[in-house]
């Protein structure tokens, strides 16, 4: 019989498209809920591993907040998940004036954060501009939050208005994504759809009311699991793939043991928290990859046999090539 964590991974390289494939980005994000791109490379691999082609993909996707970090969405989405974490401005005041401002200037055709600090130091101090301008976020994550604005594309720094304001309230968006999130990500438990969506903790009490009967659920370590049983047929575990920096498999949980052994975690993880890109060996990380000065590198942590070694310098470098001027 198959036991608790190969049915675990089994069932999530299913849904996550690592044991079969996927051509289309906006599919591959519309079911996977959107693809982590805090480094916009990252959805670019992980489009590639699952099976997508790159044409056209910086506009494919929007790329803004959701959950708790950048993503690549498909737009059609976006209404729904902002409405997870909506509500109303959050930062309080000058920063709703400077947002209004911002807003207002991108109405007239400026749309660069560098253009706007210059506008905006005669009116307030540097500390002010740089918070509210921030590089990691400042008022765009704010407006982004609400729907109104995104990046350009995929690629660039430089936003766009959007009209994404959920039509939805929380309690009407969640039961349906918690659904999707158990078809793409399931087995998981309540704890990791809370992580995943990046509810607060009194959102997060609102997952335990929903009708969870109609989940086939487990127990595993202490833990429920939950998953949809749709009858599909999975596929084994591979026995090699490349998993791409922030992959689903890896931080879409808040246990990662299954895939992630802790002998690795730091090598994998960094102190800043950039999950890097790593290559697993029969469904367990066993090394890191990249692209570095256009040219592919393979790193083991343990000593591999020589086939292994060269399937995945192949794989890598199958990625070099599909990524070649697309990033």
């Amino acid at each position: 019989m198959t036991n608790p964590t190969e049915q675990i991974q089994r069932r999530r390289m299913h849904g996550l498209y690592l044991s079969r494939k996927c051509g289309d980005i906006r599919q591959i994000s519309h079911e996977l809920l959107g693809l982590h791109c805090w480094f916009h490379r990252n959805v670019a691999f992980s489009a590639l591993i699952r099976g997508a082609p790159l044409i056209g993909w910086k506009t494919a996707l929007t790329k803004t907040w959701i959950h708790h970090a950048l993503h690549g969405v498909d737009i059609d989405d976006l209404p729904t998940l902002l409405a997870l974490n909506s509500g109303g401005w959050r930062w309080g005041e000058p920063y709703k004036t400077i947002a209004d401002r911002v807003v207002a200037l991108m109405e007239d055709g400026v749309y660069s954060r560098t253009e706007m600090r210059l506008i905006f130091a005669d009116d307030y101090d540097r500390g002010t501009i740089e918070r509210a301008l921030s590089p990691w976020g400042g008022v765009f994550c704010e407006l982004a939050r609400l729907g109104r604005v995104a990046f350009r594309d995929m690629t660039s720094r430089d936003f766009d208005l959007i009209d994404a304001e959920p039509t939805q309230t929380f309690e009407e968006v969640l039961p349906g994504l918690f659904r999707r999130f158990l078809a793409a990500y399931g087995p998981a438990t309540l704890t990791d759809a809370a992580w995943f969506f990046g509810l607060a903790k009194e959102r997060k009490k609102a997952l335990f009311a929903l009708d969870l009967d109609k989940y086939v659920r487990f127990e595993h370590n202490k833990s429920i699991y939950y998953y949809i049983d749709d009858n599909a047929d999975m596929a084994d575990i591979p026995e090699l793939m490349l998993l791409s920096g922030f992959d689903p498999l890896i931080v879409s949980y808040t246990d990662r043991s299954a895939v992630l052994p802790a002998a690795y975690k730091k090598a994998v993880i960094t102190r800043s928290g950039i999950c890097l890109p790593t290559i697993a060996v029969n469904g367990q990380v066993a090394g890191l990859w990249n692209i570095k000065k256009g040219e592919p590198v393979v790193e083991f942590f343990e000593a591999q046999p020589k086939r292994i070694r060269d399937a995945a310098f192949e794989l890598v470098d199958g990625i070099r090539w599909g990524t070649r001027g697309q990033l």
